[in-house]
């Protein structure tokens, strides 16, 4: 059995301690201050969303997958919680082994500032000004740990004490760092008072020193914050007038909204519409500073204002956005009205050249979006959006202006915050989703979802409303069909249609009887086709099955 020393191994573990508060404290600091500095040079400098999105990048797809069906939209505030966790436990360990070695902490800090940089850079269209934050970060935190660390060591000095008939103890060397020599006559009766009388001096200072780091890190951290409202669009947002639409949209049809309880409204509204990216900030775009140019393989290359396509001739139209990410039953899926300029209107202006068979389209956070010119220019309302269900765009879905395709998966036809399109090939240039192994095109699975009732749920026997939404963007949706437990088919009744590009409510009513039961739900598209039973992920182009739900009637 290997018995120590209490007094030595309560000294280790109170080193340990300390040494990881110091390392805690210098990263408070160092996030701190460069929040402070990002509110000047802006949000997208901070080391913290750099290194984040640097993450959300390198992530394998099946994680991301992963991370979205189960976490949502709440799936950046996991990546940035799981940042933030490993950020703290990288401290503590730098901050204990700098009580041995100082060296080893403050490298601990470079090398944390150098991943900083790094993310930064890797945003492509950094400035000097964007590593700021991380610069002066790292190196105020190191001064930070500097004088933490020391105050936290207990720096060997050999201390005597007196016995009470006054002789000196060779024996009581307390190997106790940076605190005063017991004077001469000085009586302590306990070993632990003895510790404690020259510990007090050093812990004081430490715990002064900490406190300071602490109000440091909080307070530059809360004015970072208070100077980045400044970045905010939402009162520009708010001052945007939208004109009146060229062509408006059909009024929706009577019928169109069946009125179920449960049932997904016809239109989604916009706080409730699904939002699926890669930004861990939204990207606040100013719509005086926001442009689009229109690149590449064209014979006029064309840049617009914000103000320029404010006076295009603007189209209204009512389309169904789906997320790739969307799994079968899943809530990725929303519909609105929308209103924008003409893409197709703006390329044959810019004039497309010959070979040229990809539109690459870029957002201010650096996403790239590649769609086929030949789906773009065969006859569907493809937009450059600046309106949603009769407002600016919110700021998380594009404002000033995004890009849509009806009848496309997001991923390759959605382009949030748009900025540029060049007119390029497929065989030149891949899109960010692309070069992760997505299919090159991917036109929206036909879907439907049951709402009501819930999985799970349990209902009374009797007549019991089955309903949802089917969707088949730019093909339409003509049937809808429901069994219960692998029994036949029942036709459900549609809601009225509004045009191909958006969903159709449905329902069907059941005469549920007492049981457990499994009820499956399946659509037809515009052209006939039946929506598959055969069962795939979303990667690469899509989910596909019937969705279906259990429940128990009591």
């Amino acid at each position: 059995m290997i018995r120590g020393n209490p007094v030595s191994l309560r000294r280790v573990l109170r080193l340990a301690i300390r040494g990881a508060l110091a390392g805690l404290l210098s990263a408070a600091v160092a996030l701190g201050v460069a929040e402070l500095v990002a509110g000047i040079t802006g949000p997208l400098s901070s080391p913290v969303i750099a290194v984040g999105g640097v993450a959300i990048n390198l992530t394998p797809v099946p994680l991301k997958d992963f991370a979205i069906a189960h976490f949502g939209s709440n799936d950046k505030n996991v990546l940035l919680a799981g940042i933030v966790v490993q950020l703290a436990v990288f401290a503590a360990v730098i901050g204990m082994l700098a009580i041995r070695w100082l060296w080893v902490g403050l490298a601990g800090l470079v090398v944390f500032g150098a991943l900083g940089v790094a993310a930064v850079v890797d945003r492509g269209s950094a400035s000097l000004s964007d590593l700021a934050p991380t610069l002066i970060g790292v190196a105020v935190a190191a001064v930070a740990m500097v004088f933490l660390v020391r105050a936290a060591r207990l720096e060997p000095r050999r201390a005597t004490t007196q016995t009470a008939a006054g002789s000196a103890d060779p024996q009581a060397d307390l190997a106790a760092p940076d605190l005063p020599v017991l004077r001469p006559g000085m009586r302590v009766s306990r070993p632990e008072d003895r510790n404690q009388a020259v510990q007090a001096p050093g812990r004081r200072r430490f715990l002064a020193l900490g406190a300071g780091a602490a109000v440091l890190a909080a307070g530059s951290g809360w004015a970072g914050e208070q100077l980045l409202r400044r970045f905010n669009v939402t009162a520009l947002r708010a001052a945007v007038r939208l004109p009146r639409p060229a062509v408006a949209a059909a009024p929706v049809p009577a019928g169109a909204s069946l009125d179920v309880s449960g049932v997904t409204p016809f239109f989604s509204s916009n706080n409730s519409f699904y939002r699926v990216d890669i930004d861990l900030v939204v990207p606040q775009v100013s719509p005086q500073d926001w442009t689009l140019q229109i690149t590449g393989m064209v014979d006029h290359p064309i840049e617009l204002t914000f103000d320029d396509l404010l006076r295009l001739p603007l189209i209204e139209h009512d389309m169904t956005l789906v997320c790739v990410s969307d799994a079968v039953g899943g809530p990725y899926a929303g519909n609105a009205r929308w209103l924008g300029a003409s893409l197709p209107a703006l390329l044959r202006k810019a004039g497309i050249q010959r070979g040229a068979n990809q539109v690459l389209s870029t957002g201010t956070d650096g996403m790239t979006i590649s769609t086929a010119v030949d789906t773009i220019l065969d006859g569907r309302q493809a937009l450059i959006a600046v309106g949603m269900n009769g407002q600016p765009l919110p700021t998380e879905h594009g404002f000033p202006a995004r890009m849509l395709v009806p009848g496309l998966y997001g991923y390759v036809s959605a382009t949030k915050w748009v900025t540029k399109l060049e007119v390029t090939t497929f065989a030149s240039q891949q899109a960010y989703w692309t070069q992760r192994g997505y299919a090159l095109q991917a036109p929206i699975r036909t879907e439907s979802r049951i709402d009501v009732p819930r999985p799970l749920a349990q209902i009374p026997p009797g007549r019991v409303a089955v309903g949802g939404v089917a969707w088949a963007p730019h093909r339409g949706i003509s049937r809808v069909q429901v069994n219960v437990d692998n029994g036949p088919w029942h036709t459900a009744k549609l809601g009225a249609a509004d045009g191909t590009d958006t969903w159709r409510q449905w329902v069907w009513v059941w005469d549920a009887p007492p049981g457990l039961h499994t009820l499956q739900v399946r659509a037809t598209d515009g052209t006939g086709a039946v929506q598959t039973k055969s069962e795939a992920g979303v990667f690469p182009s899509g989910a596909t099955g019937w969705d279906s739900v259990v429940v128990t009637v009591t």
